[in-house]
């Protein structure tokens, strides 16, 4: 890739893990939620939806992690799906301080298509690369992001000893 700059030689960021990694999150999926946004689906919701789907109830804060949005977001994006009634919220059984979000019937049934037509463009995505080829890189993508979280876990609870 020749870049403007100093010399015609690639950059930093293009051989950079977190910029490729980046790069190909944006593009791939900026594809599939052109599809999700035709569908009259917010990406929001659909990452909630998608999150919940086949999955027991979770917190707010296990959400958050799993959609890739912060809280006080994901709350108001909880706060409009519970009104069109695509999730709800439900009180944890031991700890009353604490609200799970599950999926309704409602929910389900749209995230349903939109899952269908997610494994049609992942198929497409990783067809030229082979299913051995396809499976490796999904088997160390969820390798770098088990460590990286325990990582991350580590380090916010550094923080809030500060």
């Amino acid at each position: 890739m020749n870049k403007p700059g100093k010399g015609n030689g690639p950059t930093f960021v293009d051989d950079y893990l977190p910029a490729l990694l980046a790069q190909a999150s944006h593009l791939i999926s900026g594809e599939f939620h052109r599809i999700v946004t035709a569908k009259g689906c917010t990406v929001s919701d659909w990452r909630v939806m998608a999150s919940l789907e086949g999955a027991e109830p979770m917190s707010i804060g296990a959400l958050a992690r799993l959609t890739v949005l912060k809280q006080p977001t994901l709350t108001r994006v909880v706060d409009r799906m519970e009104g069109r009634g695509y999730v709800k919220r439900i009180a944890h059984e031991s700890d009353r301080r604490m609200t799970l979000i599950a999926i309704t019937p409602s929910g389900d049934k749209l995230v349903t298509g939109l899952i269908a037509l997610a494994k049609e463009h992942e198929h497409r995505v990783l067809e030229p690369f082979g299913l051995a080829r396809s499976n490796e890189l999904k088997k160390t993508l969820k390798q770098m992001i088990e460590l990286h979280a325990d990582l991350a876990q580590e380090a916010a609870a550094g923080d809030e000893d500060e």
